[in-house]
């Protein structure tokens, strides 16, 4: 049997036969208890090791959206090629904690993208974000661009947060070539670099 990693690259970066779900979910529960386990912080991260852009391949939603979206998502899904679903982090300046997300959808020609500010705390490997913009866009026509609703209806807003008051992905896995984290709402993911 392939060890944990080796079915998560297998799964993200599309090598060889796909691993079905529940052999992707039990490596990322495995690989999220042993890193829950270790005695020491992940102090070895910054948000340098997420910078770049990610393909959304895998995920497994929260409870809530597993019981609305029944068999359509089941225990975990990969993400189909057809719609291309990507988060892009930048820092504001090398060895930054604090920077930008940019999470897109894109489907033909159709693009929506949501913006926003970043932090990223080391210590637990959390990524807390807030969108704050959003584009929609047909081909090179946008359709719509502006600022949305949230709670952090500002960038000015999310920095005065507390992080329980604000979304977040919690890595555990941190690779050249794949991320994999636990969102806010309990759901898993796993992305591979663009």
């Amino acid at each position: 049997m392939l060890d944990e990693i080796s079915v998560l690259q297998q799964a993200a970066l599309d090598v060889g036969e796909l691993p079905n779900s529940s052999q992707v979910i039990s490596a990322l529960l495995k690989l999220e208890k042993e890193t829950k386990t270790k005695e020491t912080g992940n102090e070895d991260y910054s948000l340098t090791n997420l910078a770049g852009t990610w393909n959304l391949r895998f995920i497994t939603g929260t409870k809530k959206t597993r019981k609305r979206a029944g068999v359509i998502l089941g225990s975990g899904k990969y993400i189909p090629r057809l719609i291309k679903i990507q988060i892009m982090y930048q820092a504001r300046e090398p060895e930054s904690a604090k920077g930008k997300v940019v999470n897109s959808v894109g489907l033909g020609f159709l693009q929506l993208s949501l913006t926003g500010p970043i932090e990223f705390i080391s210590k637990k490997s959390i990524l807390a974000f807030d969108f704050t913009n959003l584009k929609f866009s047909v081909g090179n026509l946008v359709l719509y661009q502006g600022q949305i609703k949230s709670k952090a209806s500002t960038e000015a807003d999310f920095w005065q947060q507390k992080l329980k008051d604000r979304a977040f992905f919690k890595y555990f896995v941190i690779e050249d070539s794949l991320i994999a984290a636990r969102g806010k709402g309990g759901g898993l993911a796993l992305w591979t670099r663009e």
